[in-house]
């Protein structure tokens, strides 16, 4: 394997599990593996929401599934990690009660690792889904101190075969073009 100089050594690459957040692990993999750069995949867990209805035990089951769902989103990347050749580790941390949020906690992860660079997925959300739901990456980058890449929701892009349209066009010098499908 060759090695290429990059500026980012250290890449913080946070997952919640969701398709989006797979592929910012995929575009940091893509990064990492030609430059000898350190991958670290961090899941947060949330704080529960408050409800007076439920009782101490709810919060300590909230708190496992999500303890789960970090233990099995880290030994994937830890496979693919190692499927990919790259160096790289794996962290589950916690929001804490009243302090913080999730962009905050991914901000303080990041400032531990002393990451260069974040690749976070972006669900896209607009108008009113994103008022109510807000946006963690948009938030986190509001807030970051290193780069940060953010891989968009948007559908995939593919690559299609143009037929030339006319002979001498120069459409046979470049054959294969990317194109956005909407």
């Amino acid at each position: 394997m060759t090695t290429t100089l990059s500026p980012y050594s250290r890449i913080l690459v946070p997952m919640d599990g969701s398709a989006i957040a797979s592929r910012a692990l995929d575009e940091a993999l893509t990064l990492a593996r030609g430059s000898n750069a350190l991958i670290q995949v961090l899941f947060v867990i949330d704080a529960p929401p408050v409800s007076a209805r439920a009782g101490p035990y709810c919060y300590q089951d909230f708190h496992d599934a999500c303890q789960r769902e970090g233990e099995a989103i880290c030994a994937e990347a830890e496979l693919r990690m190692e499927q990919a050749d790259v160096r790289g580790n794996t962290r589950i941390v916690e929001v804490s009660l009243g302090d913080d949020d999730l962009a905050h906690r991914i901000l303080s992860s990041a400032e531990e690792f002393l990451a260069d660079l974040v690749v976070m997925g972006t669900h896209g959300r607009r108008g009113w889904r994103r008022l109510m739901l807000g946006s963690v990456a948009e938030r986190f980058l509001r807030l970051s101190r290193c780069a940060v890449l953010l891989v968009p929701a948007r559908n995939e892009m593919r690559s299609t075969v143009k037929p030339s349209q006319s002979a001498g066009s120069g459409a046979d010098d470049f054959p294969f073009t990317r194109e956005a499908t909407s």
